[in-house]
């Protein structure tokens, strides 16, 4: 497995960070931060280039809205230098669980294991 996961590595992103990601977080990488899911930020010296290393799955809704706006040059300052004012209201952040087993279906979705019994309407027959 070892030699598969080398070879996944440096040929896909997908299956983590890349060889050449690896090698340029080592050489030239700041870190940053972390988030409460593992991920770890980074930054080169002069703070143009930011990313980030995934633990785990790579999904970018994964990237809660703090991190998210560092990434993109919304804030100047990371998350952990100056964390955002969140209102009480605000829920917390949760990643785009579509096409998951913890997707929202809606009641009468087909994918419930029992169909809901509909009665706002009356299913037309042919006579």
């Amino acid at each position: 497995m070892g030699i598969l996961n080398t070879l996944l590595r440096a040929a896909t992103w997908w299956h983590g960070q890349t060889i050449n990601t690896q090698i340029y977080t080592w050489r030239k990488g700041i870190k940053v931060g972390e988030d409460n899911q593992g991920n770890i930020f980074y930054r080169n010296a002069d703070g143009s280039r930011r990313w980030v290393i995934f633990n785990g799955e790579i999904e970018a809704s994964r990237v809660d809205p703090d991190w998210h706006g560092w990434l993109h040059h919304t804030f100047k300052e990371a998350p952990t230098e100056r964390p955002m004012v969140h209102k009480p209201w605000e829920k917390p952040h949760q990643e785009n669980l579509t096409g998951t087993p913890q997707a929202y279906a809606p009641a009468g979705s087909i994918l419930h294991a029992q169909p809901v019994e509909r009665r706002d309407y009356e299913a037309w027959s042919p006579e």
